[in-house]
């Protein structure tokens, strides 16, 4: 009578290999550390520390580690701060843009087109505009600007002026004439 053994499983190295084969599970918060988890874990060595005997070889390796993560979260409050600024300043322009008459690129024929812009939406990409009916044109397409104040005329008096000789003309707020 003969008795079988069941055969060994064999790994990738060619190794036998015992038990049952799984599955890894991954934590990704095993890997990475709030500042305040960082600190608590700080605290609870420094409290239970022998000071005659100290764990690390590197007294100072707690501060360094602090003072990176402090720069990082400091880095990304800047960063933070300052794509918030990009954004009001874009909504601004904007908004400034409002009556004005522009030319831009039309983002469904990629042609120029030029209208006056009638409103302005905020999405998620930033502030687009209407222009003349059409929606969704973005800041980055404008290619130029002319201000409705710029082709008017500017008001004045027009008569003559009390005490002197000569006349003022108004429609382009120069003084013309000569004065005797």
């Amino acid at each position: 009578m003969s008795i079988s053994s069941p055969s060994p499983l064999i790994n990738q190295n060619g190794q036998a290999q015992q038990g049952t084969t799984g599955t890894k599970i991954a934590n990704s918060s095993a890997t990475s550390l709030s500042s305040n988890e960082f600190l608590n874990l700080m605290m609870d060595e420094l409290k239970n520390q022998d000071p005659l005997n100290p764990s690390s070889s590197d007294p100072t390796q707690y501060l360094t580690q602090l003072a990176q993560m402090t720069s990082v979260e400091q880095q990304t409050a800047t960063a933070q701060n300052t794509m918030n600024a990009a954004q009001s300043q874009a909504v601004s322009q904007a908004i400034g843009l409002i009556g004005d008459a522009v030319t831009y690129v039309d983002p469904l024929s990629h042609s120029k087109a030029t209208g006056t812009v009638d409103s302005v939406q905020i999405t998620s990409s930033g502030p687009s505009i209407t222009v003349s009916g059409t929606t969704g044109v973005m800041l980055s397409s404008i290619i130029n600007v002319t201000a409705q104040g710029a082709t008017g005329s500017a008001s004045g008096t027009t008569g003559s002026t009390t005490g002197t000789t000569g006349s003022t003309t108004g429609t382009t707020g120069a003084s013309t004439g000569t004065v005797a």
